[in-house]
């Protein structure tokens, strides 16, 4: 049974937070991307609490209304911040001093590619889902004959003043059609929107891209066993960038590659992603 619930970490920051299996059972943090929310880890909770595992998946900083802090301060969404957070979301949510797993998917990846970076030692596993290494995802960008450039070019429109109300008018229909339109169950898209699909909410979830512009991050090689999960028809990333993370992982590795499934895993494989993920955490008891 999925509850919803409040994780308190620091004044200021409240997290609307799904939990699921028993209290003392070992966490896993899983972390939601743009243009998303804690709704993406709907199929995976329960099967994590099955197993014994304390499954817990808050909407992140700027996505929970009581964790936003100004997003015209920049400040307050800088990458460390964000790291900071998943942290502090893990200690308060039982976490404190033990070791977990920690689960990503899009920003909910890059978020977690820094917190491998920065507490291996707190990490029993990762498990990352579409958003490859920064390193790797950055040389792929800059590949002067790459199309990493090309998938990425929204990042450039997410900068402008005008994007949030843009995407959100008409019904959200750009995010609809645009961003989500890579076969996400109409279902799914409700739930994410019921989160994001404010002006505030919004705004702040822009913030990530206006703070942390190109995705840049200085993230040596990850000393944490690691499974990284990739749609081959991801729209965003590219196979150049995908394939290039296997080289900044210095610990046990595996790829497994989607065919024909887009950039939001758990919205369109959520079965399989939840299997390949729950069978990595097992691999890797605390």
């Amino acid at each position: 049974m999925i509850e919803t619930t409040s994780i308190t970490t620091r004044p200021g920051l409240t997290f609307t937070t799904d939990v699921a299996g028993p209290a003392g059972g070992t966490l896993v943090l899983l972390l939601h991307g743009f243009p998303e929310s804690r709704h993406s880890w709907r199929a995976a909770l329960p099967s994590l609490a099955a197993a014994g595992y304390r499954a817990v998946a808050p909407d992140q900083r700027g996505y929970s209304a009581g964790a936003r802090p100004d997003p015209a301060d920049l400040s307050n969404y800088a990458f460390d911040r964000l790291v900071g957070d998943a942290i502090d979301i893990a200690d308060a949510a039982g976490g404190a001093g033990k070791r977990f797993h920690l689960v990503g998917h899009d920003w909910g990846g890059q978020v977690s590619w820094g917190v491998a970076d920065k507490v291996p030692e707190r990490l029993a596993s990762l498990t990352i889902l579409s958003r490859p290494h920064p390193m790797s995802f950055r040389r792929a960008l800059l590949k002067e004959d790459g199309d990493q450039k090309h998938r990425s070019r929204h990042h450039r429109a997410f900068l402008e003043p005008q994007t949030g109300p843009m995407l959100l008018a008409d019904n959200a229909r750009r995010l609809r059609d645009g961003l989500f339109g890579q076969g996400v169950p109409q279902s799914a898209l409700d739930e994410h929107l019921a989160v994001l699909g404010n002006p505030a909410a919004m705004e702040a979830a822009l913030a990530w891209y206006r703070a942390n512009k190109g995705l840049a991050a200085d993230i040596d090689a990850i000393k944490v066993p690691t499974l990284y999960v990739w749609g081959d028809a991801d729209a965003t990333v590219g196979a150049d960038a995908a394939r290039g993370t296997a080289e900044f992982v210095d610990a046990a590795f595996a790829m497994d590659v989607l065919p024909g499934i887009g950039h939001f895993v758990m919205d369109q494989a959520p079965a399989r992603v939840t299997e390949l993920m729950l069978a990595h955490i097992r691999r890797c008891p605390v």
